[in-house]
C-alpha cells in the first residue's frame, strides 16, 4: 500500500495554487489536509475553481487554523512577503517546498535590493535549497527545512544555458535573454494591463531592464560556472493561457561549435524524465510542453559567426511553478520522480 503524506497548499486562491492541487489530486502519495486562503477564508474551494469537483467542499481556512501535527509537507503558493513571514516559522517537522520569489536568493543584502523589503529569516534564505530539479537531486533527498522553487522564467533559462556554462562552451558575459510567457505568469488578481481587450491581439514588454528574475538566473549561473554572470533578460507577455518561450542569444567561446552545443545538452539530458533536446532543425512550439512538466530545447546556429540561439519552452504553470514542486515533493520523500507528473501534453 503506497504512503500517504498530508499536505497543506498555502494560498489556493491563485493559479499556482489551484494547478499545484490539480496536480496533486492525480498523486497517489499525496493527501490534502488543508486549503489556505486568508483573504478567501469561510468559503469552500468550490467557489474559486469548480473544476477541481474533489475539493468543492474542501473548506478554504487561514494558516494559522490549519493542525500542523497532522502535516507532513506544505506547498507555499503565496506572494512574496507573505510566503517568508509565514513558511519560516512553521513546525520543524514539516518540510517546507515554496514557490514564491522569498527563498530563491542566497544574499539577503540582494533580496533587499531586488524586493524592497528586508528579509526577516535572512539565515533560512541562505541554507534553502534552490530547487531546479534536474540541477539539485543529491541536496533535495536529504530533506532540507526549505526548498526555494525557481522562478518560471529561471526555470526554462537555467536549463537552457547552465550545462553549456558549466562546460566552459559559451561565454559568461555574453547572453541575451528575449522571454515570453501566458497571460496566467502575471496571476489572478484584477489588472488593468490583463483584461481582455488590453491583452487580446497585442503582446507588450514589461519590467524592462529591471525584472526580479535577472538577479537570480544570473546567480545560479554564477555558481555553476564559477564566475560572474551578467545577462541581459526582458520579459513579454502575450496573448495566451498558459506557456513560457524563452530565446537565449550566447556567443560560443573560441573553437565550440552549435554541434558541441547540442553534443552537450544531449549528453546531459539523456536520463531526464521532463528535459527533450528537440529533433535537430525543428523549432520548439509552446503547444508542445502545455499541460505537462516537460521543457523541450533547440540550439540554432546563428547567422553572426561564433554566436548560437537555444530556445526552451515549458508550461509556466507545471515546469515553472506546481510541477516542479511536485517533482522536488518526490525526490525529497525517495519516490519516483515522475509520479502524478506523466501528462502527456493538451493540442490543440
Amino acid at each position: 500500500m503506497a504512503q500517504i503524506y498530508n499536505a497543506v497548499v498555502l494560498g489556493a486562491s491563485g493559479y499556482v495554487g489551484a494547478e499545484t492541487i490539480r496536480i496533486i489530486a492525480g498523486h497517489p502519495n499525496l493527501r490534502l489536509a488543508a486549503l489556505t486562503a486568508n483573504q478567501q477564508a469561510g468559503k469552500n474551494f468550490g467557489a474559486l475553481y469548480p473544476h477541481l469537483h474533489q475539493y468543492a467542499d474542501m473548506p478554504l481556512s487561514r494558516a494559522e487554523d490549519v493542525n500542523w501535527a497532522e502535516v507532513e509537507v506544505a506547498f507555499g503558493c503565496l506572494p512574496h512577503g507573505a510566503s517568508e513571514e509565514l513558511l519560516a516559522e512553521l513546525p520543524s517537522h514539516v518540510s517546507v517546498i515554496d514557490l514564491s520569489a522569498d527563498f530563491r536568493l542566497r544574499d539577503p543584502a540582494l533580496y533587499a535590493q531586488v524586493y524592497g523589503r528586508t528579509h526577516l529569516h535572512p539565515q533560512k534564505t541562505i541554507d534553502a535549497v534552490y530547487g531546479l530539479t534536474e540541477f539539485a537531486r543529491e541536496k533535495l533527498k536529504s530533506k532540507p527545512p526549505i526548498v526555494a522553487c525557481p522562478g518560471c522564467y529561471p526555470t526554462a533559462t537555467l536549463l537552457a544555458l547552465q550545462p553549456l556554462l558549466e562546460a566552459k562552451l559559451i561565454s559568461a558575459n555574453d547572453m541575451i535573454i528575449d522571454a515570453k510567457s501566458g497571460v496566467s505568469g502575471a496571476g489572478r488578481s484584477l489588472k488593468q494591463d490583463n483584461l481582455f481587450c488590453e491583452i487580446a491581439e497585442s503582446m507588450h514588454a514589461y519590467a524592462v531592464g529591471n525584472h526580479r528574475h535577472a538577479p537570480e538566473i544570473e546567480q545560479e549561473l554564477s555558481a555553476a560556472c564559477g564566475q560572474s554572470v551578467i545577462v541581459n533578460f526582458t520579459p513579454h507577455l502575450v496573448p495566451m493561457t498558459r506557456g513560457e518561450y524563452v530565446t537565449c542569444h550566447v556567443k560560443m567561446e573560441n573553437g565550440v561549435s552549435v554541434v558541441d552545443l547540442r553534443n552537450n545538452m544531449q549528453t546531459k539530458f539523456a536520463d531526464e524524465p521532463f528535459v527533450r533536446i528537440a529533433p535537430n532543425g525543428a523549432t520548439p512550439d509552446t503547444r508542445w510542453v502545455k499541460g505537462t512538466n516537460n521543457c523541450v530545447i533547440q540550439v540554432f546556429a546563428d547567422r553572426i559567426p561564433n554566436r548560437a540561439i537555444i530556445i526552451s519552452t515549458i508550461d509556466n504553470l507545471i515546469k515553472g511553478s506546481g510541477g516542479q514542486a511536485i517533482q522536488n515533493f518526490n525526490v525529497m520523500f525517495g519516490l519516483s520522480e515522475t509520479i502524478g507528473l506523466t501528462h502527456a501534453p493538451l493540442f490543440p
